[in-house]
């Protein structure tokens, strides 16, 4: 195999690509802190406040404050366990991949394992639940447009319409490999699942953080507010109903967006801003 330049190389890792993950700032614990605060004072339980923050920091691609997050979300006065904890933040995280794309949760889920307390690690679940097999493939399809349908009803088949005009493998990529095998969850018993409502919250946060496309956060605030319309949200999310109004949508875009100011700054998300400027400079 031949080798790179070293020119080559120093132009992957050019300090304008942004090339490592996002460090954590001085002040994240704080932040997520006052997200805390905030969430009680609202009745919003911890799973569903921890999704909006573990979901906003992975689009955000800060392995070390998500650390931070599990750290504080642990010391909570919450009914999840430190490993209770950790399996939340990586089923999100494994969601995240549907609106982020694959390498920010692969980068982040492996740097989130390795800087987890010990007993905390040899505690996490080792077999998948997602396997498909000509056994369960006609049930995980169902499951995954029985999603979308509850997201997106009463427009559910105008939009795979219109996707499939775009490309027709477009909804069909979508729906059965997002959708079903990876946004609806498994029916195996699980740890801890991210279900209907904390899907919703997922998506929100992803797609805020990411900036750039408002008609996704539009139409997963709608698909938020749909749960708790067609009977799918579940009923022990704590403040779930609250999130799904007008006053708890605008809390979550301000949560969101607070955890983005802390870890970006100035420069933001880490989805490409910024980027032509700062090649100007060189």
């Amino acid at each position: 195999m031949s080798k790179l330049s070293e020119g080559l190389k120093a132009l992957i890792n050019a300090a304008h690509a942004r090339p490592t993950v996002t460090k954590a700032p001085a002040n994240v614990r704080a932040i997520y802190s006052q997200i805390s605060d905030s969430a009680k004072t609202h009745h919003v339980g911890t799973p569903a406040w921890l999704t909006i923050a573990t979901a906003t920091t992975m689009t955000l691609n800060s392995p070390a404050s998500l650390l931070q997050l599990h750290a504080l979300a642990s010391q909570s006065q919450s009914k999840l366990s430190p490993t209770e904890t950790a399996e939340l933040m990586r089923e999100v995280g494994l969601k995240c991949i549907s609106f982020n794309g694959i390498p920010r949760t692969i980068n982040s889920l492996g740097a989130f394992r390795d800087g987890l307390p010990k007993d905390v690690q040899s505690q996490l679940k080792t077999e998948p639940t997602r396997e498909i097999s000509s056994q369960n493939a006609d049930a995980i399809v169902s499951r995954g447009r029985s999603l979308w349908n509850s997201i997106y009803r009463p427009f559910e088949d105008k939009l795979v319409d219109k996707l499939a005009l775009s490309h027709p493998n477009l909804p069909v990529y979508i729906i059965n490999s997002h959708y079903a095998t990876n946004l609806s969850d498994p029916d195996q018993n699980m740890p801890v699942k991210v279900g209907r409502v904390l899907t919703s919250l997922v998506a929100i946060s992803c797609l805020r953080a990411q900036t750039g496309v408002a008609p996704q956060v539009l139409s997963h605030i709608f698909g938020l507010r749909k749960a708790f319309d067609d009977g799918s949200a579940e009923t022990d999310v704590e403040g779930g109903k609250w999130l799904a109004g007008e006053e708890g949508n605008r809390w979550i875009l301000d949560t969101i967006d607070s955890i983005v100011a802390s870890i970006g700054g100035e420069a933001g998300t880490t989805f490409a801003p910024g980027l032509g400027q700062e090649r100007a400079k060189l």
